[in-house]
């Protein structure tokens, strides 16, 4: 039978001499990870392999075939082709730590699926109070009817998270930074704490990525991502994928073929188009947002600018402290006003669009309120007062940084016209 990826030959193709174990920086994996195929010796991007049905050449091979599971050997259309190893091989050799990679048809979809490959009826999942909203919903939803208890903690108060913990806590899930609020929280030590009391710490890496933050490293034992946002980086992709080492990789993939979980070979190959350029995108928008972020800070119409990377938001020397880098998602609150203002600078707004997700090249601006769903987190603790509760997040996009900023001045100017 075909090997894939990578065990082509024992090297990489090509003249892409250098091995994994390299000292490759991140900027040179993401244009050399995930090329190691015999593909790699003629062109520069894998062919999309589109097969349900893979070939033996014989009975004998059949047999054999069943007797592995992993990437790099056919055995049928579900457990990928070429197109899918060469992404998951990309994503473990960029995440530091991570014996393999689970692909999934969505973000969502791997959050879902490494959860419940680490959790069992009867068990207690813990949960950080500013998660991303479908993780909230999915530990109060399908989780809660398979017999899995939730807790939602302030991942702020580390005293107040180890007394989070009970004898059936088998695991924490966590976000950094927290979602439309973006708090920074200390995960090291959460994650340290997790481990100690014998749970699994899981991690949404996604605001980041591991250009970013390095998850693994930094204690976690798996960690997840949208690979929707700044990985595909052109809105046309849904995908999602979770990294571990080598015990949770095993168990993530087990589960991930026993829920039918499979992505497309052409959604894989957009994936991998738009990981080459992931690290220019996210230094492009990583210097607008905080450009942006200033600006906002600077209004007598901004209460708060809620940006990790802005000296002053909650949980910033955690983010100096463990990130190398950032991305263009934050949020602001408005000061006093109400719905009806925020409404008129949102549409007002030209170049940002108005929707949900991000990372992609394009602004898009989405206004929520908070506090109906934080469960310990109120919005006094988080620094401002409850009439300052009208907020919008930004995703700033590839667009001209001057360009945006006049699109917002113009917006505020709408939205404070009587």
């Amino acid at each position: 039978m075909g090997r894939g990826p990578r065990h082509a030959q024992g090297k990489r193709g090509g003249a892409l001499k250098v091995g994994k174990g390299s000292k490759q920086s991140p900027g040179t994996k993401l244009v050399t990870s995930g090329r190691s195929g015999d593909f790699a010796s003629h062109v520069v991007n894998p062919p999309v392999w589109r097969a349900s049905t893979h070939l033996y050449k014989d009975c004998a091979a059949l047999r054999e075939g069943v007797k592995s599971n992993e990437d790099g050997r056919f055995f049928y259309g579900r457990r990928g082709a070429p197109t899918q190893w060469a992404l998951a091989e990309a994503l473990t050799e960029l995440e530091p730590g991570a014996a393999g990679t689970v692909l999934y048809p969505s973000g969502v979809a791997a959050l879902v699926g490494a959860l419940m490959a680490v959790l069992r009826s009867g068990d207690v999942l813990l949960v950080q109070d500013n998660c991303y909203d479908p993780t909230r919903n999915a530990a109060m939803g399908i989780l809660k009817r398979y017999g899995v208890a939730h807790r939602f903690f302030d991942p702020l108060n580390i005293e107040a998270f180890e007394d989070a913990y009970c004898d059936k806590t088998k695991a924490v899930m966590l976000e950094n930074p927290g979602s439309l609020t973006m708090e920074v929280c200390d995960i090291p030590a959460l994650a340290r704490i997790a481990r100690e009391k014998g749970a699994v710490s899981l991690v949404d890496n996604t605001w980041a990525t591991s250009l970013g933050f390095a998850a693994l490293e930094h204690g976690c034992d798996i960690v997840i991502t949208a690979l929707t946002k700044h990985v595909g980086g052109h809105s046309d992709v849904m995908m999602g994928a979770a990294s571990a080492g080598d015990k949770w990789h095993r168990r993530l993939r087990q589960t991930a073929q026993q829920l039918g979980h499979v992505v497309s070979p052409d959604d894989a190959a957009l994936a991998l188009r738009g990981l080459r350029t992931m690290g220019v995108r996210l230094r492009h928008e990583t210097e607008s947002a905080l450009a942006i972020a200033e600006w906002l800070q600077s209004r007598d119409d901004v209460a708060h600018v809620l940006c990790p990377m802005l000296p002053g938001s909650p949980g910033h020397e955690f983010w100096r402290r463990d990130f190398t880098g950032g991305c263009g998602l934050f949020s602001f609150v408005l000061k006093g006003g109400d719905d009806a203002a925020r409404c008129r600078l949102v549409d007002a707004l030209e170049l940002f669009g108005i929707g949900y997700s991000w990372g992609g090249f394009e602004s898009l601006a989405l206004p929520f309120d908070v506090e109906p769903v934080r469960a310990k987190m109120a919005w006094p603790k988080a620094g401002w007062g409850v009439e300052d509760r009208f907020a919008i997040r930004l995703s700033i996009g590839l667009e001209d940084t001057g360009d945006l900023i006049a699109d917002l001045e113009q917006a505020f100017a709408a939205m404070n016209e009587r």
